[in-house]
Order: structure tokens, then sequence, then C-alpha cells
């Protein structure tokens, strides 16, 4: 006792000390305890489930007979599937040779300048329908299939432009297949279309840009897919009244004077003047403005850019179901 007296600080370190460890010891050996009760139900569970892993699924006869009929419902609705779009699956795509794909060429180029310039549309230079390249150059005798097949596609697009009669074929982008670049494209696995992608931007009324896209739905021999499609008005600013063209009535004939009176007066009710007490007939229907014309006149001259990305999809060969 005399000592700690003596050694305050020195005993109150050695008690802290020996606290701290008694302290330290409690809480590890607890810790231990949860730890192996963890392991213990971990064992358990994971022994569980590798037994469960083991065992051999044994489902029963009406469940089983259950998904053979759905199995089978799914491979007749994919059967009907395959069958609904053959008619847009090409018989047989065939390489021709050059200079034969440079002659349908030229007179596809040809018959779609000629359906713009009789619908009164410009197109832009030069302009080839998307095959600027093969101008000057020869393709490739490997891939004129290819090429003849997209043709076909863009030439009917262009011939359905030209006939909704727009104002301007602003653009027409056909990006280059790897074929052309002498690669080798592979469909995925589970592939039933590929596509060839095509961009096209024109300027004109908003019934061209209906019939348009009208008859790319309606196409019969080709399946196109638009991915995307941006519209926008010519005019960055909202009609004015000054836009619409009235329609002048015809002026009257001044008539004789008749004293100072001319023998008209309006009626309570009357909505002409009245002569002799009988109403006067209306203006004839030449004078009268047609007022129901006014926003189509405000409106309809105004024209609209659209821009449209699409896809002419070549369905690849019936794939049959395991």
């Amino acid at each position: 006792m005399i000592w700690i007296k003596d050694n305050k600080f020195i005993a109150a370190l050695v008690g802290g000390t020996l606290l701290a460890v008694l302290l330290l010891f409690f809480w590890g050996t607890s810790g231990s305890g949860r730890y192996d009760e963890a392991m213990t139900r971990f064992a358990v569970a994971a022994e569980e489930v590798a037994g469960f892993e083991k065992l051999r699924l044994s489902p029963k006869i009406g469940n089983k007979d259950g998904k053979t009929k759905a199995l089978a419902s799914y491979r007749q609705a994919l059967d009907g599937f395959q069958a609904a779009f053959e008619s847009y699956r090409p018989k047989d795509i065939k390489d021709v040779t050059p200079q034969e794909f440079t002659t349908d060429l030229l007179a596809a180029n040809t018959e779609v300048r000629k359906a713009f310039e009789d619908a009164g549309a410009t197109v832009p230079e030069p302009f080839f329908v998307g095959f600027e390249s093969y101008r000057t150059v020869l393709a490739n005798g490997k891939t004129t299939g290819l090429l003849e097949y997209q043709l076909s596609g863009i030439k009917e697009l262009m011939l359905a432009l030209a006939k909704s009669k727009p104002r301007a074929l602003n653009n027409l982008y056909r990006p280059r297949l790897p074929e052309e670049d002498g690669q080798t494209f592979t469909p995925p696995a589970n592939a039933v279309t590929r596509s060839f992608p095509l961009e096209i931007t024109f300027t004109g009324p908003e019934k061209s840009a209906r019939d348009f896209l009208t008859s790319i739905a309606a196409s019969k021999n080709r399946f196109f897919v638009v991915r995307s499609i941006r519209v926008s008005n010519e005019k960055k600013t909202p009609p004015m009244a000054a836009d619409a063209k009235f329609d002048s009535p015809a002026l009257e004939k001044p008539k004789e004077d008749a004293g100072g009176f001319d023998g008209g007066f309006v009626l309570p009710g009357d909505t002409a003047p009245s002569v002799d007490g009988a109403p006067a007939a209306e203006a004839p229907a030449s004078e009268q403005v047609d007022t129901s014309r006014i926003l189509s006149q405000v409106l309809g001259n105004e024209q609209v850019n659209v821009f449209i990305r699409l896809d002419l999809l070549q369905f690849l060969p019936v794939k049959k179901l395991p």
C-alpha cells in the first residue's frame, strides 16, 4: 500500500493496462465463439445445398406435358413468323459481272433523276443513287450480288420519294459494306436478317413526308425499318396574319341616283338590306371571301426538312429449329 501511495502514476498505469488486457481477452473469446457458430451454420447450409444439387429433378407428368405443349406452340409460332416474311426473302442473290452492275447502276440513276425532274424536284450533285464511288470505278465481282440487291431497294425508295413530290432531295448516304473493303460479313448465330443502313434528307411540303413514309410501310417486295426520323419546319418564326392571301370580293357597280334615297334599308333580324320590304339577294358565291381557307393559306405553303435513318433488311435463309 505504501508503494502504491508513493508510485500513484505507475500503479494507475499498471492497473489500466491490466484492465485493458482483460477486456481484450473477453472480447476475443466472445468473438471467437461467434465465428465458430457462424462457420458451423455455413457448413450445415453448404452441405444441404450440395445434397440438393445431387438430386435428380422429377417433375410431375402434368407439368411435363404442359411444357411439351408450350414448346410445340412456340415452335409453330416461330415457323409461322418465318413463313409470314417469305415474300420479302430474296430467292437467290447471285453475283453479276462488274460491267453488268455498272449498266444497271447507270439505268437506275437515269430513271431516278428523270422521276425527280418530272416532279419538279432537285437532286444534289454529284448524285449517283448512293453509289458515287462507282461512278468511275468498277465494283468487285464478288460483291455485285449484294450491291444489286441494295441498288434495287434504293431505287424503289427514290422513286417513291419522287412520287411524293418533294421540293429537293438534299442527301442520300449509303455506308459501304464490309465486303466492298475486302472484309467478310459473318451474321450472329441467331440472326434472321441483315441490315443495309441508309440516310435520306429531303425538303418538301408536309404531305410529301406523309406520302413517303406511307410508301415505305406499304412496300410489298422489300422490308424497310425506320430507325429514326427528324422533322423540322423550314420557317423558324411562327406564321403571321400577313402570310395569308385572301380572295378579294368583286366590286359592286354604283347604283343610279334615286333622289337621295335608294329604297334599301335593314329591318330588325334581316341580314341584308331590304328593297320594298323584300330582303335583297345575297352576293354571288364568286364575290364572297372563303374564310375556311384562311388557315390553309397561312400554313399550306410551309416546307419541312426531313431526315430519315432506315434499314433495308435482307432476310436470311430459313433456320431449322432444333
